[in-house]
């Protein structure tokens, strides 16, 4: 890959890469030229997959930290780790997240701050803690990934809900403080994408024939539909490209 797009030598951390779309994210950007940095807090699995990744890409290319991306003193310290022994650190993708399924009435409020904490806050505290070097060097690329429930509901995942319409505000906010200094903040919604983590969702034959249906792509997404997309948004071809949140969801949410 040349040009716009091409992030040889880039250092870029994408956090919750040990499986998932997280881990397509990661492989994107190494494609791409990255030196990438996967993340987890399960560092059995972690390794597991930063030794599958590293057999695809030349040595040095693939490396990985552990640490729970909700605690602030975890964070600031394993930014400052990839500093150190990977490099300058200038992509960030904020991309763990977990979901909870409950109807308000019955949702205890100990679930509701662990949903908000990994979905929203987790990119506020890693997010800061990457600026902090970024901004020194006047350039870098934040992506956070939020989801078509940044602007749509569905009833039992309120926290979810709340958790990524705040993230695109965050992705805002972000832009207000530090696109001055040269840094690109923007974010990725995906729609519905077939996953290992969603497979249940695609053998449920009612909820499938929903999503087709809703869709006017009438197909689930797949990992590869988002990597481009982020691939730009981290590359110079998006230089001049802030506080957006896109939408990649074969047309979900501009149909009714």
């Amino acid at each position: 890959m040349t040009g716009l797009f091409d992030l040889t030598g880039r250092v870029a951390l994408v956090t919750g890469s040990s499986r998932g779309i997280g881990s397509a994210l990661a492989r994107a950007l190494a494609e791409a030229g990255a030196k990438v940095v996967l993340n987890g807090v399960n560092g059995e699995r972690l390794k597991a997959a930063e030794d599958a990744l590293a057999q695809e890409f030349p040595p040095g290319r693939i490396h990985s930290v552990a640490f729970d991306v909700t605690d602030d003193h975890a964070a600031a310290r394993s930014i400052l780790w990839v500093e150190e022994n990977v490099g300058p650190l200038e992509i960030l993708v904020n991309n763990a997240g977990i979901q909870h399924r409950v109807p308000m009435l019955d949702l205890d409020v100990a679930d509701w701050e662990r949903v908000l904490s990994t979905d929203l806050t987790s990119a506020f505290l890693v997010g800061r803690e990457a600026a902090r070097h970024m901004i020194g060097r006047g350039r870098g690329k934040i992506i956070n990934i939020c989801s078509v429930q940044t602007d749509l509901a569905r009833p039992t995942i309120a926290p979810y809900i709340a958790a990524k319409g705040g993230l695109r505000n965050l992705t805002r906010a972000m832009t207000a403080e530090w696109a001055a200094s040269g840094l690109q903040i923007n974010a990725v919604a995906p729609g519905y994408i077939h996953t290992e983590m969603t497979q249940n969702l695609v053998d449920d034959e009612d909820f499938n024939s929903w999503i087709l249906g809703r869709t006017p792509a009438h197909r689930w997404g797949t990992v590869e539909d988002l990597a481009g997309p982020v691939v730009w948004l981290a590359s110079d071809g998006s230089n001049f490209v802030n506080g957006q949140t896109i939408f990649i969801d074969g047309g979900m949410t501009v149909v009714v």
